[in-house]
Order: C-alpha cells, then structure tokens, then sequence
C-alpha cells in the first residue's frame, strides 16, 4: 500500500510540476528561473554562462528580409 501511495503522489508532483512549466511558457514568466539559472552558471560555469548569453542574443534577433529588388 505505501508503493501505491508513493506512485500517486509523485505523480501528482511531476503532473503539477509539468502544468507549471506549461503555464510559465505561455504567460512568459519563466524568465526569472532562466535568470537564475544563469546567474549559477555565471558563478560555477563560465563557459556555460557565456553560451546562455549567446543563445539568448541569437533568440532575439530578427532575421533580415531583404528587398523584393534582391532577388
């Protein structure tokens, strides 16, 4: 009996923990977990700390169309 006990609730956790994550993306609130998971990054792995910036300027630049002339 103290399995299925043990099952149920980490599957409420995990399920919890799932809807959470789905509704940090859609409201865009996830931000501050990334931040702190860059600011450990930043303090135990530089490398690291340095690719997050990277990707996150890559994320966030708009790709160039060029004119309907350059074709």
């Amino acid at each position: 009996m103290a399995y299925v006990v043990f099952l149920a609730s980490l599957i409420v956790v995990l399920a919890g923990l799932t809807s959470f994550a789905a509704w940090a993306r859609r409201t865009g609130r996830g931000s501050g977990v990334a931040g702190a998971l860059a600011a450990y990054d930043d303090a135990y792995r530089g490398t690291a700390h340095r690719s997050y910036h990277e990707l996150r300027l890559q994320a966030d630049r708009k790709s160039e169309t060029g004119s309907p002339e350059d074709l």
